[in-house]
């Protein structure tokens, strides 16, 4: 009997909801097409010495659809390294890259499945440079690539920060509280943006738009004033403080990348310094022989670009488009002072609103 052909996929960097539905989608797709599927274990660690790997098929993809994380694991540590976002690439040794490429050989396969975000698609793009025949799948909650309109995983964290969001609307208003929540999203605030609006958050702060500690109170303080003692504000973990930089929560890892964090509490101790208010805060941590390319939706196609073409260029929230512009007309500030006029009362006072 004829061995089919083999095709192999990994998911690298951070789990998110829906690895586990791409993995079963495309064991489902190539066993249909004709092709056998083998998952590597611990993302691209799985490709070189010691080898590791699983084969996939419709018993042991089976219910793993509504499965968290990822059952071949990952990891966006170790040997294979490149920076995530903004900065330069990191070259990865040319003795792993060709310790990838005689896996590939030796296992036969057709071509290799990388499921990841900017940084694991940075890899998978040298193994394209390398002759090593890849697919890129996009998978980041930031929903930060800016070659395709959604990511998988976007779209769960939205709705897990918007009902974090409405259940704190409850206890907010209870105790005419303000309360900050901190939701992820190192360079693009659209996990920021899109729960806010949904949630019903009244200041968002985005890596995106400058703001200022002086105007979200000004917001807080107009809240008061119009009789509603709770302000509900969401920040990326991007959003720079004023007047400096990034907050930091650790050191950074073997890419050079920093792990972000606190800028929530931050927020939350300026606002109740200022205002002699009670602020809490909460923190929620195909298949067609087109190597080198990565499958991206463009509304109303499921289309493919270029991995080259899909890395470092962030899609990042357009400070004049039309989700703030919609988030401004619902009367959510953020924080630069577009909503309402200069204020420069002290505490208690009450800022003019624009009419």
């Amino acid at each position: 009997m004829t061995r089919r052909p083999t095709i192999g996929i990994l998911t690298g960097g951070g789990d998110c909801p829906g690895l586990n539905a791409v993995i079963r989608a495309a064991t489902k797709s190539a066993s249909r097409m004709g092709y056998d599927c083998i998952g590597f274990l611990r993302g691209y660690e799985g490709l070189v010495e010691p080898v590791s790997y699983m084969p996939l098929d419709a018993h042991n993809t089976a219910g793993i659809l509504l499965q968290g994380g990822t059952i071949l694991g990952s990891t966006n540590k170790g040997r294979f390294t490149a920076l995530v976002g903004e900065g330069d690439r990191v070259q990865i040794d040319r003795a792993l890259l060709d310790e990838v490429a005689m896996t590939v050989k030796q296992l036969a396969l057709a071509g290799l499945i990388c499921v990841g975000g900017d940084g694991s698609l940075g890899i998978a793009q040298q193994f394209h440079e390398h002759g090593i025949p890849v697919v890129g799948v996009p998978k980041t909650i930031d929903n930060d690539l800016g070659a395709t309109a959604f990511t998988f995983g976007f779209d769960s964290a939205v709705a897990t920060a918007t009902d974090a969001l409405d259940r704190l609307h409850t206890t907010a208003a209870s105790h005419e509280r303000v309360m900050v929540l901190e939701v992820m999203g190192r360079h693009a605030g659209w996990i920021a943006l899109h729960a806010g609006i949904a949630g019903g958050g009244d200041v968002i702060l985005l890596p995106e738009i400058p703001w200022t500690f002086e105007n979200v109170c000004r917001k807080v303080i107009e809240r008061d004033a119009e009789g509603k003692r709770f302000t509900l504000i969401v920040v990326a973990e991007g959003a720079h403080v004023p007047g400096g930089g990034l907050v930091h929560a650790g050191s950074g890892d073997c890419a050079g990348q920093v792990k972000l964090g606190g800028i929530g509490e931050i927020v939350c101790r300026e606002v109740a310094s200022r205002l002699g208010r009670e602020v809490r805060t909460v923190v929620l941590g195909h298949h067609e022989g087109r190597f080198g390319e990565m499958v991206c939706y463009r509304p109303p196609d499921i289309a493919s670009v270029t991995i080259a073409e899909a890395i470092g260029r962030l899609s990042t929230v357009d400070p004049h488009g039309s989700a703030v512009q919609a988030a401004r007309a619902l009367g959510i500030g953020f924080g630069d002072g577009e909503d309402s006029e200069p204020f420069s009362g002290g505490r208690g006072a009450v800022p003019r609103v624009k009419t």
